[in-house]
């Protein structure tokens, strides 16, 4: 339609054109003068009526434009280039009952001109938009035929049977062009996927060999062709077909990468590691090719990393000589940072994947991803005060991203911020709403910083959505069983709480306290000894233990017992003024 809208500037000279010649008025006999007088007059309110209507068609006011074309084919309803208008000016419309008077118009302006290509041009577009694919390839064939010089319409006559499924029409005016504009990626390519479509994959193939003949040293058509080979499980061929292009072609880059990436496909990494090593100091492979590279290995280290939980050392070796030479070589790309990252985090460099996350995020604008990886390694480094301003930034980018918030809420909890930390998993839950395993992670670090504010309703219920959606969430099950027994209510519902946790849980030091601390509370002395006695053997106790261990055998009247338990637990750091007065009294402060 390109040369279609350039006729519109001069659909006006045309039109005055063909009044100067007389056309219109040839089949008007001339009685006498003053018949040439009236018919004048006539010429001149035609040629007014059409100004108009180019006026407002330029404005984009078709309803006007269509009514000023109309009242000029009154006057001259010979006149082709005004059919033509007054099609043009239907075709802006997607009513079908517009599009078919717009046919009837363009048809008749062809009746009485078919030597203009721009009429055939707009006939073939309202056939198509009408799905008259019919139509619009007899339009396109008669302006082959008619108008000279117009051979280049092959190609959207051949689309023209594409769309109404006639692939071996659309084959054989591919050839038709061929045999005038000679082998070109175009009609290569589209005979190519004709064929693939119909299951002819010799005739496909032979289409790629053309093109490569006609183009020897064209890098593009002979990576196409391996690729279809690659695609139709003919990989050797295809590996063949690049060994024998590259050793022709020596600067290849681009196919040197494709051959590598066969080669690793093959399971023939040992061709393709050193290869890879030599096309990441070649400045003519596209860097993005060689992050895809980087991405494919991450995500093998990865998978091996999930299936076996060790990693292979000569393959992480491997694949940071090749980050070492992205990172010599584009210094200040973000994208080179962020593969980095992902490589220092799968192989659990933390803070060097922070490190490249970081440059990554300075040199320009980085997707979601890179700042929940961020986000999360500095959560796992207790690095609170960064993870809060990075969630700062983030959300200024990402504010709708349910994990920002939860991340931001949980360092603030973590500072003691509890009224931030409280809007901002509130945020987060509004967030989740459809994703249940966040939505009980969320609850409960509500639930945490609730308790921790003192609101303690809203404490209980965020934990019981917790539960809800989530029954055995050890994390839930232990704070709220522990903040239960602290506040010393619900005991019983603690206990069956507490007493799940350890069952799913049973050599967990933490859980065995809690429970222990549970029992204590409800009175249960000697159930809470043995319970306490099994997270010490664990060999993971805290200080906290030992004084809980302490406080358990004072209310069984072993007061040496202990004391000795609460020195204990001093020397390991937990040097309270409550537990100062416990060893000195020899006697329990609650």
């Amino acid at each position: 339609m390109t040369g279609q809208k350039l006729h519109i500037t001069c659909a006006m000279i045309l039109f005055v054109a063909l009044f100067a010649s007389g056309d219109i008025m040839a089949q008007r006999k001339k009685k006498n003068g003053g018949d040439e007088q009236a018919s004048g007059i006539k010429l001149r309110e035609a040629e007014f009526y059409f100004t108009e209507g180019e006026k407002f068609f330029i404005l984009e006011d078709y309803a006007k434009a269509l009514l000023y074309y109309q009242r000029t084919l009154e006057i001259t309803p010979d006149n082709a280039t005004v059919h033509y208008k007054v099609a043009e000016v239907l075709a802006q419309s997607n009513r079908q009952e517009d599009l078919l008077r717009a046919s009837l118009s363009i048809e008749s302006a062809l009746k009485l001109e078919k030597k203009n290509k721009y009429f055939y041009l707009l006939a073939a577009n309202i056939y198509s938009s009408l799905t008259r694919f019919d139509k619009a390839a007899e339009a396109y064939e008669s302006l082959i035929k008619e108008v000279p010089d117009t051979e280049e319409y092959f190609y959207d006559l051949a689309a023209v049977y594409q769309y109404a499924n006639r692939f071996e029409d659309a084959i054989k005016t591919y050839n038709r062009a061929e045999a005038v504009l000679g082998v070109n990626e175009i009609s290569s390519v589209q005979k190519q996927r004709l064929y693939l479509q119909q299951g002819k994959i010799k005739e496909a193939l032979a289409e790629g060999e053309k093109l490569i003949t006609a183009f020897p040293g064209e890098e593009r058509y002979s990576m196409g062709f391996a690729e279809l080979l690659a695609q139709k499980n003919l990989r050797d061929e295809a590996i063949q077909h690049l060994e024998k292009f590259i050793a022709q072609n020596p600067d290849a880059g681009n196919a040197k990468m494709l051959l590598a990436g066969f080669y690793r496909d093959a399971q023939q990494e040992a061709k393709a590691r050193p290869l890879l090593l030599n096309l990441f100091d070649d400045p003519n492979v596209e860097i993005g090719s060689k992050l895809i590279v980087m991405g494919t290995y991450n995500a093998e280290i990865n998978q091996r990393k999930s299936r076996t939980g060790d990693t292979d050392n000569e393959l992480v070796s491997y694949v940071f000589s090749l980050f070492g030479k992205l990172e010599k070589n584009y210094p200040t790309e973000s994208g080179v940072h962020i593969v980095g990252g992902d490589l220092n985090l799968a192989v659990g460099k933390a803070r060097d994947a922070q490190k490249e996350y970081l440059k990554a995020i300075e040199l320009g604008d980085v997707n979601f991803e890179v700042w929940e990886n961020l986000l999360y390694l500095e959560t796992q480094l207790d690095q609170w005060d960064a993870v809060i301003r990075h969630a700062d930034q983030a959300l200024e980018m990402f504010p709708n991203q349910a994990m920002i918030h939860y991340f931001s809420g949980n360092a603030h909890l973590r500072k003691r911020h509890y009224p931030e930390a409280i809007a901002a998993l509130q945020q987060s839950k509004r967030l989740s709403a459809s994703n249940p395993s966040v939505l009980s992670d969320i609850n409960g670090l509500l639930g945490d910083a609730y308790h921790a504010a003192r609101e303690y309703d809203k404490s209980d219920k965020a934990y019981e959505e917790a539960l809800l959606l989530t029954p055995e969430n050890s994390t839930v099950l232990n704070n709220y069983s522990y903040y239960l027994s602290l506040r010393k209510v619900n005991l019983e519902k603690a206990e069956k709480m507490a007493s799940l946790l350890i069952k799913n849980n049973p050599e967990n030091a933490t859980f065995l306290d809690t429970y222990a601390w549970v029992l204590y509370v409800r009175g249960k002395f000697k159930d809470a000894r043995k319970a306490i006695e099994r997270a010490i053997e664990t060999g993971k106790a805290t200080a906290t233990h030992f004084e809980h261990y302490g406080d358990i055998l004072f209310q069984l009247g072993d007061v040496n017992g202990a004391v000795q338990q609460w020195e204990k637990a001093r020397g390991m750091n937990a040097n309270s003024e409550i537990l100062n007065k416990k060893i000195a009294n020899r006697k329990i402060y609650e």
